[in-house]
């Protein structure tokens, strides 16, 4: 007997010419009768009994005048017949190539359930149908010949893995799909409320930020999460354009800094309002370009106004009683003056660490 790992047995998949069988023997009809009564050979009407050959739909409408029983009996019969065994297949002839690419995405797997995305207790050939049915692929085998992943441009580096990019940025689609967005993107309004915004960089809970930022994102077009990242996709942020006119951006909170995640968040302000997305947008964190160079610009400026920053910086005085005058003239919390400061090199990552804030996923 053959067995799935899903508890279905071959030989509890019921073949329509069984059926057929038990009918006949129940009017004592014979074979032969019946082929004359349908018009068909003896051989035909064999076959089916036995099992070798499906009921057409042609021949459910012979049977439906030979034995008074509804021709969309026999074809639903057939119809389900021909799933099972398709079912039964797919789950029996899963190569060993899609095993090892589950194994390689053993973490991110672990997290989906932890979602609800994929089922807690799938394993084995049930858990590669149900992630082949989450990312819309018919073989997980065929990730890597994507030249494209939907909308997103992809950058060529040995630092992604291809498998748990897709895997990550569907999850991501997934995340965002339910918010509620009755707009369009609007860049004039996401400029608008950029002052708003930057109150929240003195909130020192991540999960306040998110959800504040999901409710500011929303009457600007924009769907918003923070999601978890995972080695393999070494993103800082994603942009993607929506056939409704919306927009989803995501980031990830890999370096934990809330300094590092605010220069991210404005940087890809900075790639919607420049309009540098196209129709989406994979930031990697080595991502370089004159794009990326102006999106750098805008976030930094935005954190800090730029003639005073100058100011600050020709001053040379770098105290940390120096850097918290600053930054409260200037409302802004004195993280993200050290961030800066550490960032341009103008004084060392250790420097003023307690005062640096972290921001935990």
């Amino acid at each position: 007997m053959v067995k799935n790992t899903n508890g279905l047995s071959r030989e509890f998949i019921i073949h329509p010419g069984e059926t057929l069988k038990e009918i006949l023997e129940d009017r004592g009809m014979s074979q032969k009768e019946l082929a004359l009564r349908t018009g068909v050979t003896e051989a035909h009407v064999s076959s089916i009994v036995n099992c070798q050959k499906a009921i057409s739909v042609s021949y459910a409408k012979k049977l439906e005048y030979a034995l008074g029983i509804d021709a969309g009996f026999w074809i639903n019969l057939q119809a389900n017949y021909d799933k099972e065994l398709a079912d039964f297949k797919e789950v029996n002839e899963i190569s060993d190539e899609e095993f090892n690419i589950l194994k390689r995405l053993k973490r991110i797997v672990e997290y989906l359930k932890k979602i609800g995305l994929l089922d807690s207790e799938a394993h084995g050939p049930i858990l590669v149908i149900q992630l082949r049915k989450l990312l819309n692929i018919s073989n997980l085998a065929q990730i890597p010949k994507f030249s494209q992943v939907g909308a997103y441009r992809l950058a060529k580096t040995a630092r992604v893995d291809p498998y748990v990019l897709f895997t990550w940025l569907r999850m991501c689609d997934l995340i965002v799909e339910n918010q509620r967005v009755e707009q369009e993107l609007d860049v004039n309004r996401l400029n608008g409320i950029i002052p708003l915004i930057k109150n929240l960089m003195f909130f020192k809970d991540i999960a306040d930020v998110q959800s504040r930022l999901k409710v500011y994102l929303a009457e600007c077009g924009i769907r918003f999460a923070i999601v978890k990242y995972f080695r393999g996709a070494p993103v800082q942020g994603v942009i993607k354009k929506n056939d409704d006119g919306t927009l989803n951006l995501i980031m990830t909170t890999r370096r934990k800094f809330a300094d590092i995640f605010w220069f991210t968040f404005f940087h890809e302000i900075g790639h919607i309002i420049n309009g540098d997305f196209e129709d989406g947008l994979i930031d990697y964190d080595f991502a370089e370009g004159e794009k990326e160079d102006r999106a750098d610009e805008f976030a930094a400026n935005t954190m800090i106004d730029i003639a005073a920053y100058k100011s600050f910086i020709i001053e040379g005085d770098f105290s940390l009683t120096s850097i918290k005058r600053f930054s409260a003239n200037h409302n802004i919390p004195p993280y993200i003056l050290i961030g800066r400061l550490q960032r341009e090199g103008i004084i060392k990552y250790t420097q003023y660490s307690s005062e640096k804030v972290m921001y935990g996923h």
